[in-house]
């Protein structure tokens, strides 16, 4: 069975290359760059509406003769995998999900690419990252940033090159929002099973931030796997049947 694959925030393809390595004989892996990405770039100079997505996917299947397919997604790819999802769910046969983004959204998210003027702030902080560290450090001293997300954000910022795609990642993709209950709705209507991943010790996208979809579901496996964020991908392979 084909299987389209995408990767987190500040990764490319080779993420997966356990994946491939261990499930080529079950799965036909299709793993994508993500935009701002590895080799991929947003052309357009707006953001990227959920309609441009489906285009994209749909010319996708028909060059690869893709008839059904699974769809999976790490972090910031799962934004890709429900978009998918929401597009083609006649045509999706499993949704497999690693401590995903989009299933509870952030206050912070939100004020990062919503309001503008706060937006204009934010980009100010991304190009100037003495403020943006400034501010995160105190958000972890009065306890509303964990040590392990400011810890994730650092690493992603240390660089103009990654602050820029922090910042191009955030905006672009603001409109690639979803709904527990919609999304529950879809996979309960079509009988699409669904696994979710998610990483014990991880900080960044804790477990319990799952459970406003998990509660919807009819067919759900939920495996809490002995990893935190940043390896487990690795750590999930053996989980994909």
């Amino acid at each position: 069975m084909p299987m389209l694959i995408f990767h987190g925030f500040g990764q490319d393809n080779r993420v997966f290359e356990s994946w491939v390595q261990t499930l080529e004989q079950e799965f036909r892996l299709y793993v994508f760059d993500l935009y701002f990405h590895g080799q991929s770039t947003w052309p357009l100079r707006r953001p990227m509406e959920k309609s441009d997505w489906k285009l994209i996917l749909t010319q996708f299947l028909q060059q690869e003769k893709i008839e059904s397919f699974a769809v999976a997604g790490f972090s910031l790819g799962a934004k890709f995998a429900l978009a998918a999802v929401e597009s083609f769910p006649e045509k999706i046969k499993k949704v497999i999900l690693l401590a995903p983004d989009g299933i509870k959204t952030s206050l912070w998210y939100n004020l990062a690419t919503y309001p503008i003027a706060i937006r204009y702030l934010f980009k100010s902080m991304v190009l100037k990252p003495g403020r943006f560290f400034t501010l995160a450090q105190f958000l972890q001293r009065v306890g509303l940033v964990n040590k392990g997300l400011l810890r994730f954000a650092e690493s992603q910022m240390d660089t103009e090159e990654k602050r820029r795609r922090v910042y191009y990642s955030w905006v672009y993709f603001r409109h690639l929002k979803f709904g527990n209950p919609s999304i529950a709705a879809i996979l309960n209507h079509h009988r699409i099973p669904l696994l979710m991943l998610v990483g014990k010790f991880d900080k960044v996208i804790p477990a319990k931030n799952m459970e406003g979809l998990l509660n919807r579901l009819h067919q759900k496996q939920v495996e809490i796997i002995e990893a935190g964020h940043n390896d487990l991908v690795k750590a999930a392979v053996k989980f994909i049947r």
